[in-house]
């Protein structure tokens, strides 16, 4: 009986130091393969490899730079030559124009009546923006440059604003639209009508605006003033004309003086009872005057 008991007691101990020793083992077996899963893991390196790469790549103090927008100008230039013929130039700045696919606006020529001044003409034409600096140097060849300036104005930030506007608008026409179809009342189909009118007019507007801007910022004005060089000659004397230009004269003053008499008879004829009146009375007045003295 009591070896029995020894055995049993031998054998729990065996079982129990055996399970124990098992456990151990799988422990550490499971723990070595969760350090090689993470060692051998192709989704860690990666990542670290990304990061430090940013790290690596990124100063202190720096930011990634973001592409500089082109700016929007309204170029005009202001020219003034001195040339030897304002006909022979005038016809020179036409082919250059018509060369560089632009628009005569304006176009006046002025000249002195006694020819004691520079005959001068004044034009105004537009070309391409990307044309105006070619157009420029060509005009610049024609004669001589008294004086030359070029101003732009930045036109960016309106563009932006109004592209903006108007994309909301339209944003906003298209809800109402949608409105409309929803609503089945009249009352609120009037309403939205209205305020659907309202704000196209108002993207009328806009859009012409923009497209205004669009086309000052595409085509760049040139203001160009001619002068002559040298004022052209007095016509040779004519002496048969000039006498012919005085007889004319005369004979015109003379006319007119004839109708001034001829009227100036016709009023005297007109109002002579009353002169006659007058001239009685002044005459009986006087005669009294005389026979009281006497």
């Amino acid at each position: 009986m009591n070896q029995n008991k020894i055995q049993i007691q031998v054998g729990a101990k065996t079982r129990f130091f055996l399970g124990l020793t098992l456990s151990i083992l799988a422990l550490s077996s499971c723990g070595s393969q969760a350090n090689k899963a993470t060692m051998n893991s192709p989704a860690t390196a990666p990542l670290a490899t990304a990061e430090t790469r940013e790290i690596a790549n990124s100063a202190p103090g720096q930011t990634t730079p973001e592409p500089k927008k082109q700016s929007q100008l309204i170029k005009r230039a202001q020219l003034t030559l001195v040339v030897q013929s304002i006909h022979q130039t005038t016809e020179s700045i036409t082919q250059i124009i018509q060369k560089q696919q632009g628009d005569i606006l304006k176009f006046e020529a002025q000249k002195s009546p006694n020819n004691s001044q520079r005959q001068t003409a004044y034009l105004e034409f537009r070309v391409p923006q990307q044309r105006l600096e070619i157009t420029l140097n060509a005009l610049t060849k024609l004669g001589t440059v008294e004086n030359q300036m070029i101003t732009a104005e930045d036109v960016s930030d309106q563009l932006v604003d109004f592209q903006a506007r108007l994309r909301n608008l339209r944003k906003s026409e298209e809800m109402i639209l949608k409105i409309m179809e929803r609503s089945g009342s009249v009352g609120d189909v009037l309403k939205a009508a209205n305020e659907l009118s309202t704000l196209r007019e108002s993207i009328e507007r806009i859009d012409a605006q923009l497209r205004n801007l669009q086309n000052q910022v595409a085509y760049s004005t040139i203001n160009l003033t001619l002068e002559s060089a040298v004022s052209a000659a007095s016509p040779p004397n004519n002496w048969g004309l000039r006498i012919q230009e005085t007889w004319g004269t005369a004979t015109h003053a003379m006319g007119e003086f004839t109708w001034l008499l001829l009227g100036l008879i016709l009023w005297l004829f007109a109002f002579s009872p009353y002169l006659l009146i007058m001239g009685g009375a002044a005459y009986g007045y006087r005669w009294y005057r005389q026979h009281q003295i006497k």
